[in-house]
């Protein structure tokens, strides 16, 4: 069965996003653009909420972003992306699919089809309802070395107490940490 994972940075405090929503403070060099080069190689879909999805398909996709970085471009453009948004009418990024309803249905379904493991990138509201459903299966926490104070928050919402593991850890030379943790069912 295929896993969900979640891959976000946060800062020490655990936001994702600073104050006004800011992302100026993440440390992205050589090492973390390899982290990312092969957790996308290791999935076939990526899932988004509307705000995330929104910010991503503005950037991605663009001629520069395309030129200066292009493998990660190239998997983030053509890789399949579903959208979780009650609000949007329609998506237009490449293979992108819009969902309005059912989310945890949909998820279970998605585990369920072959293929490769599937991505959550920020989309912090998604993270929390599927984490509350039990439907994540690994989190990775690409830990900044930056306290914010306030922000949009990795987990929102009523959740439950969920007892994880750690089952990996990557010390990058920059001082970001990449922790990989699993629920304990």
């Amino acid at each position: 069965m295929r896993k969900v994972i979640v891959s976000n940075l946060v800062s020490l405090d655990g936001y994702i996003e600073g104050p006004n929503a800011d992302l100026d403070w993440p440390v992205v060099e050589e090492e973390f653009f390899k982290y990312a080069e092969d957790m996308l190689e290791s999935v076939d879909t990526i899932l988004f909420g509307r705000k995330t999805y929104e910010m991503m398909a503005a950037y991605w996709p663009t001629e520069t972003v395309v030129e200066n970085d292009p493998v990660i471009a190239g998997e983030m453009n053509s890789l399949p992306k579903i959208v979780f948004s009650s609000t949007l009418t329609k998506v237009d990024w490449e293979n992108s699919t819009l969902i309005k309803h059912n989310i945890e249905e949909e998820i279970l379904k998605l585990k369920s089809k072959p293929g490769k493991d599937i991505v959550i990138l920020g989309s912090g509201s998604i993270v929390s309802q599927l984490t509350q459903a039990n439907l994540i299966d690994e989190y990775r926490l690409i830990v900044n070395p930056v306290i914010l104070g306030s922000g949009t928050p990795e987990f929102t919402g009523n959740i439950s107490k969920k007892a994880l593991k750690l089952t990996d850890l990557k010390r990058l030379k920059s001082g970001v940490v990449i922790l990989y943790y699993q629920p304990i069912n």
